[in-house]
């Protein structure tokens, strides 16, 4: 069985019921939620074994966290502190014409003072078929850059795969920030994922979808570059060999879902990826990448960030099967 490693922040996810508001709810919805452990629960239910590395409070609430994510076959392996606090976010859901508002209450998690060591020490870093982790984890604090560029660094070293999703947050930094740290990141990244707008906005890409996969692809020794669409769906530029070779690209559109909560749905589509993109020895992308696409899809369908699903239902959603009542 492939093994995946991510590492990474889960906070405490509180909601409001349907159509109430933060200030006037009188009940909040209990959930966690993180992009690494997102990923990792995702794949997991798809048959990955995947391991969630972090750091949290030795309280009720960082058990919490380590309770749900166990739940869904995630090994943890975490660094326990008696000096720090657990993140946490709010999520009012919108309805038109009102947007989704989303406030954090992360400053002092015990994952900003998470060292290279906090994370690795008995954990068999250097030998999982890949390592994943997203930009939200270097742009909580200056330690926490220095830890995820020696992470990468080590594992690239090992013949690790490394995997970074850029996951751009207007919330922890600035453009200008989360290029200079994600384009130095991308230098030992075997599978970077952008979202297009990423590429724009801190990358400062001009063109298609198709030619930022391209520029990244010249600029950096990846061997798979996913470019994700939102509700178009994904592009996967597998390179060549640079000797007249351009690589292989794959379209992959989105498939049609009935948006239940949309929070969570990239990081599903990364879970979903590398389960299948791992598993055994062919490595193929067109594959994984409509794995991904099925799996983003099925995540929207539920309630959370969390990608509760099967192998048999995203093969299903692949296969065009029929959406309706399972008989």
């Amino acid at each position: 069985m492939s093994t995946l490693v991510t590492f990474g922040e889960t906070m405490l996810r509180l909601s409001p019921t349907a159509g109430d508001r933060i200030e006037t709810a009188t009940q909040l919805d209990f959930r966690t939620a993180g992009a690494e452990s997102n990923v990792a629960i995702a794949a997991s239910n798809l048959g990955c074994e995947a391991t969630w590395a972090s750091k949290l409070p030795d309280s009720p609430l960082g058990r919490r966290v380590t309770r749900e994510v166990r739940s869904h076959g995630v090994e943890t392996h975490v660094a326990w502190t008696d000096e720090a606090r657990q993140g946490a976010y709010y999520i009012e859901q919108g309805s038109q014409p009102r947007s989704t508002d989303v406030i954090y209450d992360r400053a002092d998690a015990a994952i900003t003072t998470a060292t290279p060591a906090d994370l690795t020490d008995g954990l068999e870093f250097e030998r999982a078929d890949a390592v994943y982790t997203s930009g939200i984890t270097p742009a909580l604090s200056d330690q926490l850059e220095e830890t995820t560029e020696t992470l990468l660094e080590r594992a690239n070293a090992a013949g690790v795969t490394t995997v970074f999703d850029l996951n751009y947050r207007s919330k922890l930094w600035s453009p200008a920030e989360a290029k200079a740290c994600c384009t130095s990141l991308l230098e030992t990244v075997d599978i970077p994922i952008i979202a297009a707008r990423d590429a724009r906005t801190v990358l400062k890409q001009t063109g298609s979808d198709e030619e930022i996969a391209r520029e990244i692809a010249e600029a950096y020794d990846a061997e798979v570059i996913i470019i994700t669409q939102g509700e178009d769906g994904a592009l996967a530029l597998e390179a060549g060999d640079g000797d007249g070779d351009d690589g292989i690209l794959y379209d992959q559109p989105a498939y049609p879902a009935e948006t239940v909560d949309a929070i969570g749905t990239g990081d599903s589509f990364v879970g979903g990826f590398l389960a299948r993109y791992l598993e055994g020895d062919e490595r193929n992308v067109e594959r994984a990448l409509a794995y991904g696409s099925a799996t983003a899809a099925l995540k929207r369908t539920l309630e959370g960030d969390l990608a509760v699903v099967t192998p048999e239902e995203v093969e299903a959603v692949i296969d065009d099967a029929d959406g309706g009542i399972a008989r």
